[in-house]
């Protein structure tokens, strides 16, 4: 199998969900929790695939966070409460994880950075989380950021096929399994009503 077979599927997912449209907003504080150091050792042998899956995701992941901080106060349910915690707080590890990669990866990384800002969300969903009130937020919540993790697995998902760093390939592993989780838990039961 050559190196662009198997890169194809990581490219069509990439492209098929919006990786290059609006700007980057400042990634929001991390939640107050105690949560065990990730592993911030540099990559050894980085591919281009890796690195660009490391931009990817971490646009991702900012905007999750973005998300997470636009509603985690106005959340009714408490089970999509504690879900929405959650996963705060694993992102905002893997977040940090993938930047200290990205910066210890040097030139390399900087060679295959592309603007993945609007990559998974965009302004108008923004919008819907902003402007959501009373228990309508869970319901919106629930749609977007289902929709927006279900991207996410799907990258990871194709990153497990095409990456080459066994570090990267498990981070997406973890990434693939968690996220597909997720969507599961936000999309088996209909958001809870006033």
């Amino acid at each position: 199998m050559t190196r662009l077979t198997v890169a194809a599927p990581l490219v069509a997912v990439l492209l098929a969900t919006g990786c290059a449209a609006g700007p980057a907003t400042d990634p929001p504080a991390p939640p107050a929790t105690a949560v065990p150091a990730p592993d911030h050792s540099a990559l050894r042998t980085p591919s281009g695939l890796d690195l660009i899956f490391l931009g990817m995701m971490a646009a991702h992941t900012e905007q999750t966070l973005e998300m997470v901080r636009l509603t985690r106060d106005r959340i009714f349910d408490q089970e999509l409460r504690t879900l929405v915690a959650a996963i705060g707080a694993t992102e905002t590890d893997e977040l940090a994880t993938m930047r200290a990669w990205l910066r210890a990866a040097g030139p390399a990384a900087d060679r295959h950075r592309h603007d993945h800002a609007g990559h998974g969300l965009s302004a108008a969903d923004l919008a819907r989380l902003r402007d959501a009130t009373g228990s309508e937020v869970d319901r919106v919540l629930r749609e977007v950021l289902a929709r927006h993790q279900r991207a996410a697995a799907d990258l990871a998902r194709a990153h497990l096929t095409a990456g080459t760093d066994e570090r990267v390939r498990d981070l997406a592993r973890r990434i693939e399994q968690s996220r597909t989780a997720e969507v599961r838990l936000l999309t088996g039961r209909p958001a809870a009503s006033r």
